[in-house]
């Protein structure tokens, strides 16, 4: 189901949490420090990381920390302890760890933290996926304009070769989105063009688009004069 690595420098633990990940049908790859650890992480990408904070070598915050500042903190971390403090925690968790454990770690709390931070590394690979989505689809755009602009800036008076038509403008049209721009205000674009598309698929029916989008009338209504959607427009649109 996941790769999961288990940073800890005693065996017994290392075992019995090996045993149990296994059990529930992960692949776990064991390490009994940093330096094993660092190698690990170089040599092969993982959904979950456990991670000792006392070891001899290199602490686990210490090794945390570095994975954050190299770029290599791309999965959820959870530490484990059984003498840390509560200020131990708190930095850990300052630097990126997703949560933490205490020894002696019971199976209830590991398989739930385990559910956790597999469920976390789902969500950020489906964002990092959407944002690689975005821009692969927002590219032909501006490589459809490399032409023209060659053309002109060498002077030549032969026309650029010719481009597909563009597709046409409707409900069905592709929407792109600027993910450079403030959360608040690309959320407002993205909510505006999923209300038009709808309003355009359903004829401007206020009735059948309430329906679709699951929001009570007077709730839509408000909703789209917030964000300035043209009722009047997409009424003459489907006249």
């Amino acid at each position: 189901m996941a790769n999961i690595l288990v940073v800890d420098d005693e065996l017994g633990i290392r075992d019995l949490l090996s045993e149990i990940l296994n059990d529930e049908g992960h692949s776990v790859d064991l390490a009994e420090n940093a330096t094993q650890a660092r190698a690990a992480r170089q040599g092969g990408r993982y959904d979950l990381v456990l991670l000792d904070i006392w070891m001899p070598d290199t602490d686990g915050v210490s090794l945390l920390k570095e994975w954050a500042m190299t770029g290599a903190l791309t999965m959820p971390v959870i530490m484990m302890s059984g003498h840390a403090t509560i200020e131990t925690a708190v930095e850990a968790t300052r630097i990126g760890a997703f949560s933490f454990l205490e020894k002696p770690i019971t199976l209830q709390k590991l398989l739930k933290a385990v559910e956790q931070g597999l469920a976390r590394n789902t969500v950020n690979l489906q964002v990092a996926s959407s944002a690689a989505e975005s821009k692969a689809m927002a590219s032909p755009v501006t490589a459809a304009a490399q032409p023209a602009a060659a053309s002109v800036a060498s002077g030549s008076d032969e026309p650029a070769p010719s481009q597909p038509a563009a597709a046409p403008a409707g409900p069905q049209a592709h929407q792109g989105f600027d993910l450079d721009r403030p959360l608040r205000e690309a959320r407002d674009g993205f909510e505006k063009a999923y209300f038009e598309f709808h309003l355009a698929r359903e004829g401007g029916s206020m009735t059948r688009v309430a329906e679709k989008t699951g929001l009570e009338r007077t709730h839509l209504y408000r909703k789209l004069r917030q964000l300035g959607v043209d009722l009047g427009r997409n009424r003459r649109n489907s006249g």
